[in-house]
């Protein structure tokens, strides 16, 4: 077990999750994973003064006071936030699936940024090249080829992020 305060003041590489005292290792070493979180994070970067946004990689999130998550991109509404930990829900967490990466973990974690109030989680697997989108109302498998997100309306061509 590792204390709340432990996993706060430790600088882990590559940073890691924290659920009830465990710490969560994140698989984010292959290329194919890495460059389709590039590929994310310079689509909305080069966004940012358009839609008014923040985007960033891998920064903590508090969910609970004992759940600590770190999205690999997550995208704020407005000015960059003045905290270095996350603690109100940003518009939208991304995740890029890692072959690594087990099902059950993963829908852990989306559940918990739903639960604490993301409006969109982007599930995107760049192996397969399929993606879905995760709402409070829906699980909904990208079909057509365009993320989506409504209020503010974004419509991504999954093309735009997988080449």
């Amino acid at each position: 077990m590792v204390t709340v305060e432990e996993y706060l003041h430790t600088l882990y590489r590559p940073d890691c999750d924290y659920v009830d005292g465990v710490l969560v290792d994140r698989n984010v070493g292959l290329l194919t994973h890495q460059i389709a979180i590039r590929e994310v994070l310079f689509y909305f970067y080069e966004r940012r003064h358009l839609w008014d946004i923040f985007v960033i990689l891998s920064l903590r999130v508090r969910i609970s006071p004992s759940r600590y998550r770190v999205p690999d991109v997550l995208v704020v509404l407005g000015p960059e936030p003045d905290e270095n930990i996350l603690t109100a829900p940003p518009f939208l967490c991304v995740e890029v699936w890692s072959p690594e990466d087990r099902i059950s973990l993963m829908q852990e974690k989306i559940d918990d940024y739903l639960r604490f109030g993301v409006r969109f989680v982007w599930l995107i697997d760049p192996y397969e090249r399929r993606a879905w989108i995760y709402t409070q109302d829906e699980i909904r498998e990208v079909r057509d080829g365009l993320l989506r997100t409504s209020d503010p309306e974004w419509i991504v061509p999954l093309t735009e992020i997988l080449g």
